[in-house]
């Protein structure tokens, strides 16, 4: 007679059953490591698919004036995005981004009488103004992100407006409009800006202490708090870097239209900051920041639009094409935890 268990079954069965269950464990443990693997690379992928595809069936796509026109174009929305990420790393979320690029673009007419480098830093510190009352509403105050930021995404883009007074301003300083088209090495100063920055924050999230009360703060805020790290000041200084940012993106989008036009620069900016983040794998759910996944995410987004408008696709199409990528990448990290860089 066969030996049964206590549960009925030989225990030949319950080997199986055993082995079963390790079999299937096995396979949980495989489908978890691909779909983390899919969520830290297929930006990258993505990328590579397309750099691919448009060097095959897109004419003039492999050319370096072309890859000066989209490095050039994306380098703003680039610049804001890096702010977006840090922003999002702490759980929270930054709207006001595409009005304070007005606010400075309303700015530097105003002052570039004085000479450009008063003229931007004025524009900077209207950005950091913009960042303290963002900062102070979220991490004093105890506004919601998005509802904080919500009041300076509609007043922020009247105040552009007044300071313009409702006008575009052609831009005559030559200075500014070097900076705009000129280049150095070959390479765009817009698109070294952009780098240069890009590197910037990524050794400030990675290497600094900074960047590690960062990660931990959005990961659980109130652990940080009863640990003894200064989550007020941490968000402070967060929501004053996505200011400044903004504030040099909205010089840099002027510079390139060599005019201030508030009531267009920066308009859906935050979106597009936001989605650069995300697909680049920064969780909504904060704790984490990939500066390199964002840079990614933004060249993304551009080739898409680029690819999209070489076939003679409509506008309307690369929002359809992104809106499904934004549901992709926030499916995909819907079980994402952890920090780092």
């Amino acid at each position: 007679m066969k030996e049964r268990s206590p549960s009925g079954l030989t225990s030949a069965e319950a080997a199986r059953g055993r082995s079963g269950r390790r079999e299937d464990g096995e396979s949980a443990t495989e489908r978890s490591e691909r779909s983390t693997l899919l969520r830290d690379n297929g930006v990258y992928a993505a990328i590579v698919v397309l750099l691919v595809y448009n060097f095959g069936f897109t004419e003039n796509f492999a050319t370096l004036a072309n890859l000066n026109t989209q490095l050039v174009q994306v380098a703003p929305v680039l610049i804001v995005a890096l702010g977006m990420a840090l922003v999002i790393g702490t759980e929270g979320v930054d709207l006001s981004v595409g009005s304070v690029m007005a606010i400075a673009a309303a700015i530097l007419p105003l002052y570039l009488g004085y000479g450009l480098v008063p003229a931007i830093g004025l524009a900077l510190v209207a950005g950091l103004l913009c960042g303290a009352v963002n900062g102070t509403l979220v991490a004093v105050v105890g506004i919601q992100p998005i509802v904080a930021t919500l009041a300076l995404l509609v007043g922020g883009r009247g105040l552009a407006l007044v300071l313009a007074d409702g006008q575009l301003k052609d831009i005559r300083n030559q200075e500014l409009l070097d900076l705009g088209a000129g280049k150095a090495l070959g390479i765009p100063y817009v698109v070294l800006i952009a780098a240069v920055l890009a590197v910037l924050v990524f050794l400030l999230v990675r290497y600094t202490t900074f960047g590690r009360q960062l990660v931990a703060v959005g990961g659980n805020r109130s652990a940080s708090a009863l640990a003894g790290l200064p989550v007020r000041r941490v968000l402070m200084t967060t929501y004053l870097l996505s200011g400044v940012l903004a504030a040099i993106a909205g010089v840099v989008a002027t510079a390139r239209l060599t005019a201030s036009d508030p009531s267009a620069i920066g308009n859906l900016f935050e979106l597009s900051a936001i989605t650069a983040v995300v697909v680049g794998g920064t969780p909504l759910s904060g704790g984490r920041v990939r500066i390199l996944g964002t840079v990614a995410g933004a060249l993304l987004m551009q080739l898409i639009t680029a690819t999209l408008i070489k076939h003679n696709l409509p506008d309307s199409t690369a929002q359809i094409v992104q809106a499904a990528i934004i549901v992709l990448a926030v499916y995909l990290q819907r079980s994402r935890s952890g920090g780092g860089s």
